[in-house]
């Protein structure tokens, strides 16, 4: 374990910093999107232990704040999509849940850790999974260190904002608590931190300037040149969706040049695409146009070279 550790770690660092000619070098990097989410639910500790099985590089959680401040592993705001909650407690759904599903909703952030840890995490998923928990993201890191990175993304930070909330403040805590912006724990274990809030990014880049941070985005209009040298200034990666990136295969080299390494997302194996299978759509962003890193629902369909 401690070789493969000493590998991964170098791997790592080849990986996601781009060398001084612009172009990224090395190995490709595989991020478990949710954990192993095609086969297990997602952010549940089943489906972080499954994707350590097959090889991901990185393991991402999403965070949410519960209502006594406490960071957990959840990529909706609300909790009736991945838990039972709506039977558990049915009489308090969320009045101002910021959403545009139609029906009740029960946001986090109403509800302490000790009632959300009553909560089934899993049998939403498959029946197999029923007693899987919603994880701390203290619990996360304790379950994925010394066997993967993380790659935690702060999820809607202006909704804690709005409720008197400094999410990023929390998120800073714990990674210091947890050592995780030294030198010598980032070499065993990595770190990189991503969010679509620009405000969040930038505040990243000041309070934790050690670890790598990246910024995510749906827009064209963040993967031209100017747009690109500027996000330089507070990031250290752009993480656009993929069907940006194909839209504007050009941006990876503009990426690389202005010294941002390139993220995409979401590669899933049930979704219909032009491609003939998901390993072969990830090939054409990986390899033909150039990508360092991407998520996946599936790590086990990812192309090694």
């Amino acid at each position: 374990m401690i070789l493969r550790n000493a590998w991964v770690a170098l791997a790592l660092g080849l990986a996601l910093v781009p060398a001084a000619g612009g172009l990224a070098q090395g190995r490709k990097q595989l991020i478990a999107h949710r954990g192993a989410s095609g086969y297990a639910p997602e952010h549940t500790a089943a489906a972080y232990r499954l994707a350590i099985e097959q090889k991901a590089d990185f393991v991402e959680p999403d965070l949410a704040v519960t209502k006594d401040k406490i960071l957990i592993c959840l990529h909706d705001d609300t909790l009736e999509r991945t838990t039972n909650i709506a039977d558990v407690f049915p009489d308090r759904p969320s009045p101002e849940a910021p959403t545009r599903q139609p029906g009740k909703h029960w946001l986090a952030n109403d509800f302490t850790l000790a009632e959300i840890k009553r909560l089934d995490a899993g049998v939403k998923f498959n029946a197999k999974f029923a007693g899987e928990k919603v994880l701390t993201f203290e619990e996360m890191i304790d379950l994925v260190r010394g066997k993967a990175g993380i790659y935690p993304e702060l999820k809607s930070p202006p909704l804690y904002t709005a409720r008197g909330i400094d999410m990023e403040k929390i998120f800073v805590e714990v990674i210091k608590k947890k050592g995780l912006d030294k030198p010598e724990s980032l070499k065993t274990m990595p770190v990189i931190i991503q969010s679509f809030d620009e405000e969040t990014v930038r505040r990243v880049s000041v309070d934790l300037p050690s670890i790598p941070r990246v910024f995510l985005t749906s827009k064209d209009e963040d993967v031209t040149e100017p747009r690109l040298r500027a996000l330089k200034k507070f990031a250290t990666g752009v993480a656009p969706e993929k069907a940006v990136i194909a839209r504007h295969p050009e941006m990876v080299k503009a990426a690389h040049a202005a010294g941002l390494t390139v993220t995409s997302w979401t590669f899933r194996a049930d979704e219909k695409t032009a491609y003939p299978s998901v390993t072969d759509e990830m090939s054409q962003f990986l390899y033909t146009w150039g990508i360092d890193a991407l998520f996946t629902n599936h790590p086990d369909k990812f192309p090694r070279r």
